[in-house]
């Protein structure tokens, strides 16, 4: 994708590349090596009708019982050669589950530079076989995984974020000519605070337009591949953050987001993870959904408008344009499945949308 965003960065007017499929077979092409545009329906069916070929699959406890596992993840045939990632469509947040399936179940534990060399079933389940302690196999939920103790402790400073906010909230709003409304909608107890996200300005604006009672006792979850630079480091260390690898240690980092929680305080999640490259919202990932559901929180949903227009990807300086912030009503998980509460979020802000 990386690829991808930096030619849709360039191609401005142009075609632009939304999606991709990698295939097993060569495409097809005449004898000088010319794409046959009319034969590539047919060939991608093709392909994928290959994927659900019948193969003889392994009758072990191993092998079967990870696959009636990633049967409730996935909806994609599972075979030994399917690709975790690639034909199976696991995240992030899936890897997490499975890695505690298989540490709960049969006593093996899988980190990250192990788990790259094992990214089929076949490999995954043959590395658990060798490796297993027991075999007892073990319900695995997000309320156990995430009340798991942890060694962390919260780095406190509101004052640092409370002096940034009054010297830049005048310049923001001044240069952006900031329209900021809905501050009546935050609950008095804890919540998750959901933005839409359009442009590297959206955490510094959020932050300069909070309320100063809900700032204060407001994290921020951030990523290390963006705020992880030395460049970077003085405004993590005199921020309320919690910053997280996506790669490395997530179950980890994704009990640490439960803590503001479970100590009364709030916390801001991009619920994209990435910022549109053409103001369309993104795929929502349910993780902030997950948190609000198993810790019983409100989810305050906030769209940002107008950052795409001032800062789009790619570019270094913001242009004057103008910002509106408005922070929606509060949706609470009660009753609400994961993907219930992540399509309600989501279309609660596209429906504030300025198209």
């Amino acid at each position: 994708w990386y690829g991808v965003e930096l030619f849709n960065i360039e191609s401005k007017n142009n075609p632009r590349i939304d999606a991709y499929q990698i295939v097993r077979h060569p495409l097809p092409k005449d004898a000088n090596g010319v794409l046959k545009r009319g034969e590539l329906e047919t060939f991608l069916k093709t392909e994928t009708r290959f994927s659900k070929t019948s193969v003889v699959e392994p009758q072990d406890e191993v092998y079967q019982s990870i696959k009636v596992f990633l049967s409730a993840l996935t909806k994609a045939p599972i075979l030994p050669s399917s690709h975790l990632e690639l034909d199976l469509h696991l995240d992030s947040l899936n890897y997490v589950e499975l890695f505690t399936f298989i540490e709960q179940s049969f006593g093996v534990h899988i980190d990250e530079e192990i788990f790259s060399q094992l990214l089929t079933m076949e490999k995954l389940c043959h590395y658990v076989s060798e490796h297993k302690q027991k075999i007892k196999i073990t319900e695995v939920n997000w309320k156990t995984i995430l009340d798991e103790k942890i060694n962390f402790d919260l780095h406190y400073t509101s004052l640092p974020m409370l002096l940034y906010k009054t010297f830049f909230f005048p310049l923001f709003k001044l240069y952006f000519r900031l329209q900021v409304s809905g501050t009546q909608n935050f609950p008095k107890e804890p919540c998750i605070i959901a933005p839409s996200h359009q442009s590297m300005l959206d955490g510094f604006l959020l932050a300069s337009v909070l309320p100063y009672a809900v700032l204060k006792k407001t994290f921020f979850l951030t990523f290390e591949v963006v705020f992880g630079t030395k460049s970077m480091q003085p405004i993590i260390q005199n921020s309320q953050t919690i910053m997280i690898n996506v790669n490395k240690n997530l179950k980890t980092s994704m009990q640490k987001c439960t803590l503001p929680l479970k100590n009364g305080q709030n916390l801001v999640i991009f619920p994209e993870g990435a910022r549109s490259r053409d103001r369309k919202l993104l795929e929502f990932k349910k993780f902030f959904a997950i948190l609000a559901v198993e810790q019983n929180v409100p989810i305050v949903p906030v769209v940002l408008d107008g950052t795409f227009e001032s800062m789009p990807a790619g570019r270094l300086f913001p242009k004057p344009k103008k910002v509106r912030i408005k922070y929606l009503k509060p949706i609470y998980p009660k009753g609400l499945s994961y993907e219930e509460l992540t399509a309600k979020v989501k279309a609660a802000i596209a429906k504030e949308m300025i198209s």
